[in-house]
């Protein structure tokens, strides 16, 4: 008899809530985005839950939108992920701690040094979501008039990835002897000097930093796109997904999982975890009403504007209770424009509606009871559509306390859900085997 597949569920905390009218609603913590007491309290209460992993999405600048709009925004200012988790490591035991570091506007050596030394510090939960920075104001950061090109971000990021796990790589498990009465601190002979150059990189190595716990901090990606799903298939672990119903998410697991067999991976060795915003009621009705509540507060100047930053296109001209015009390709991210148009099209949405899902939240949401969002993701999980969920709270503290409280005991009544953490590292939690040094 085969054992019953477990859900996998990691948090999505940077914004602490990605929904803009959370900041506004009663008995929310307002400026919780750069709270570390109130940052603190959150991933104290996931690790309580037996979350897989507290996730840390990241902008490289501020969205370009007018005074109007910005000055609605909670997004505005929050701590720098990486060392937000870095803090986080000494006030909590088990949970996972993963953070985007961008492969287009970063160099692989401080990439592989600061989540190398993450693992450390957490002893082995660190975790990287490996991103190509699809925000055309975050390129005006860092020299760039212009976006770099979607294919061109791929291919760089592939090679990004191939320094930073050959960095890792540098040391043996033995290199580091530290035997005093001899005086041998490392044997030179377990180093091994990756000496890299290729079409984006050339770096020597070796990295200055023993292996980490983990051999390599887990490995987070989130394209959708071909490129993306390919990317995916070669080197991840977790996919960060997105998916606004189960027979696209179906399509989807199965296509990228698909794509690993050839290259001779195993579809057990990734987990697909698409994001859901998720609201709890006593009933069906009054979670309904939460989030009805919660759309409310969403001003039609961030809504826009947060919409025209999504299609990387300006509707904001157009008229607002009309459809919305023909989006021409660019180099952003793919996923989310896409998801967008499809919506626009199939419900005949205006743009004043598709403003309001924009500024709210677009894709996948369970809102019901403890036991109708249960049965939901039990569903998904039952029928591969994902292998957990990546959890957007609606609000915070409220949402967060109501699915620890009231979901995850459902989850874990149905056996579906662990009670306890069985091991000590992220790659435990998700059940993902410990890659070997390629060089030794």
């Amino acid at each position: 008899m085969s054992l019953q597949r477990q859900l996998h569920l990691g948090a999505f905390m940077r914004p602490v809530s990605i929904h803009t009218g959370a900041w506004r609603y009663p008995g929310a913590i307002p400026d919780a985005n750069f709270n570390f007491a109130a940052i603190r309290q959150f991933a104290r209460k996931l690790e309580a839950g037996k979350f897989d992993a507290f996730f840390m999405a990241d902008h490289l600048g501020v969205l370009n939108m007018p005074v109007e709009a910005l000055r609605r925004s909670h997004t505005v200012t929050s701590f720098e992920p990486f060392t937000l988790l870095s803090a986080l490591a000494g006030a909590t035991e088990r949970i996972g701690l993963v953070a985007t570091a961008s492969t287009t506007f970063d160099e692989p050596f401080h990439v592989a040094r600061r989540f190398a030394s993450l693992d450390h510090l957490s002893g082995g939960r660190a975790g990287w979501n490996v991103v190509t920075t699809s925000n055309p104001e975050s390129a005006k950061n860092f020299g760039f008039e212009v976006q770099p090109d979607h294919s061109g971000r791929y291919g760089r990021a592939r090679e990004f990835y191939d320094v930073v796990t050959g960095l890792w790589d540098s040391f043996a498990e033995d290199a580091f002897v530290c035997d005093a009465d001899s005086g041998i601190y490392f044997n030179p002979a377990r180093m091994h000097v990756l000496d890299h150059k290729g079409p984006h990189f050339s770096v020597r190595g070796p990295l200055n930093i023993a292996r980490p716990p983990q051999g390599w901090p887990v490995i987070f990606q989130a394209g959708a796109s071909d490129p993306g799903r390919q990317l995916a298939a070669e080197t991840a672990e977790v996919v960060f997904a997105a998916g606004s119903n189960l027979a696209a998410a179906k399509s989807f697991y199965s296509d990228v999982k698909g794509r690993m067999i050839p290259i001779g991976r195993n579809p057990d060795h990734l987990k697909i975890l698409p994001a859901a915003l998720v609201v709890v009621g006593d009933t069906v009705e009054q979670a309904k009403a939460k989030r009805a509540h919660l759309d409310s507060l969403v001003h039609y100047e961030s809504g826009i504007h947060s919409l025209c930053g999504m299609l990387d296109h300006d509707v904001s001209g157009f008229d607002p209770d009309g459809p919305l015009p023909e989006i021409p390709d660019t180099n952003a991210s793919k996923t989310s424009r896409e998801m967008l148009v499809t919506q626009a099209r199939q419900n005949n949405l205006t743009i004043r509606q598709l403003a309001a899902k924009a500024g709210s939240y677009a894709g996948l949401a369970f809102v019901g009871t403890p036991a109708s969002i249960a049965d939901e993701m039990e569903q998904w999980l039952e029928e591969r559509g994902s292998d957990g969920f990546v959890v957007m709270f609606p609000y915070l503290p409220e949402g967060l306390d109501d699915f620890v409280d009231r979901v995850v005991p459902e989850l874990q009544r149905r056996g579906i859900f662990r009670k306890d953490y069985q091991g000590t590292t992220l790659r435990d939690h998700f059940g993902l085997p410990r890659p070997g040094n390629r060089f030794f």
